[in-house]
């Protein structure tokens, strides 16, 4: 059975943003966009959340509702670079890493570098580590698959570590809320609610048959997850499937010069990436947020294998064209590669195991 540690910094921009200047401490400081553009909140401090402000929020929205807290324009290469400092710290308990962002990460200490047995001291060590190093905090999850460890770094945020035995899983599974599991979303918790399930225990009563029925192949998912089952191995980012580079921007932009230069800016550092990685794509995703949140990705094939930052540039520009409603303004563009070629076998997919009560953690 594997030991799993999902780590997850707490409000990792704004806690940044208060390091580098203590006078922000106990204030609600959120990062992102003026309130007085079209900008959106990257992210915002505990005491900025208290008031209902969130990432992804428009920052005239989050001024609305916290007109006293402090908007910081969002400085990423010092987050980049801080993240650099805690990924090595991940880098020196396993090899087995998988960076979900600049901020959050899971790792397989199975089998790690220190010959720990317990995955728990491990994560102790990895958050002593990380508030020595950045004087930053992060919360920790620790259980026997991703989802579950991905469970237990949310539920005692900040400066957090819960531990996810086999036998503790189902009655934490049972009690949390629909809308807390990962991977749903609030519409299909809306959707979920309409049949009954507000939380772990009544998803758990539903059939497989009845799950697929209404939610496809994401069913399936749900009726295992709610089970403790979680097969997906640990990717790491020479194993990636795809990779992709996206922007929010401070301000929506409706001209065509400027959002053809951005789309070029991407694809250059899309494709220094996937050089660095010695990857090579075949096909190509382009996405598009609009003014409102509308979300729309377009694909298509590239004719070889690529990672030339003029093919792809060429490409999701053919893509944009065809697609991009110019009455709107657009807040968001990425370009993604899929169908990689860097040289790893697919995972085949692991037997499904049941709860287990004796593996300690």
């Amino acid at each position: 059975m594997k030991k799993i540690i999902h780590v997850d910094m707490d409000a990792y921009y704004a806690a940044i943003e208060i390091r580098e200047n203590p006078s922000l401490k106990g204030k609600p400081v959120i990062v992102g966009g003026s309130p007085n553009s079209r900008g959106v909140v990257s992210t915002c401090s505990y005491e900025a959340r208290v008031f209902g402000v969130h990432s992804g929020m428009a920052s005239s929205q989050a001024w609305r509702l916290c007109p006293q807290g402090v908007f910081v324009y969002p400085h990423f290469q010092i987050y980049k670079e801080v993240s650099a400092t805690i990924r090595d710290i991940f880098y020196r308990y396993s090899d087995i890493v998988e960076p979900m962002s600049l901020d959050e990460a899971y790792i397989d200490v199975t089998e790690n570098k220190v010959n720990e047995p317990y995955a728990t001291e491990i994560a102790k060590k990895i958050k002593a580590d990380v508030l020595r190093e950045t004087s930053l905090t992060c919360s920790a999850g620790v259980s026997y698959n991703k989802f579950l460890a991905k469970i237990g770094s949310e539920l005692q945020k900040p400066d957090g570590l819960v531990v996810i035995p086999p036998r503790k899983a189902q009655e934490i599974l049972f009690k949390l809320p629909i809308e807390k599991y990962h991977g749903i979303g609030k519409v299909t918790a809306a959707r979920m609610n309409k049949l009954g399930v507000f939380n772990g225990a009544d998803l758990y009563q539903k059939s497989m048959k009845d799950l697929m029925r209404y939610f496809g192949k994401a069913g399936l998912f749900y009726y295992y997850i709610v089970r403790g089952i979680d097969n997906r191995e640990i990717i790491t980012e020479h194993e990636a499937k795809s990779i992709s580079n996206e922007n929010t921007f401070h301000e929506d932009i409706d001209k065509m010069d400027v959002l053809l230069a951005e789309l070029q800016r991407i694809s250059e550092k899309l494709a220094n990436r996937m050089m660095y990685k010695k990857m090579q794509g075949q096909s190509i995703v382009l996405k598009v947020k609009y003014d409102n949140f509308e979300i729309i990705t377009r694909s298509a094939s590239l004719p070889q294998l690529t990672n030339d930052d003029g093919v792809i540039f060429a490409s999701a520009k053919q893509l944009f064209l065809q697609h991009w409603d110019q009455s709107r303004k657009i807040r968001l563009l990425g370009i993604g590669i899929n169908n990689l070629d860097n040289g790893n076998p697919d995972y085949s997919e692991q037997l499904v195991l049941p709860f287990y009560t004796d593996f300690q953690l």
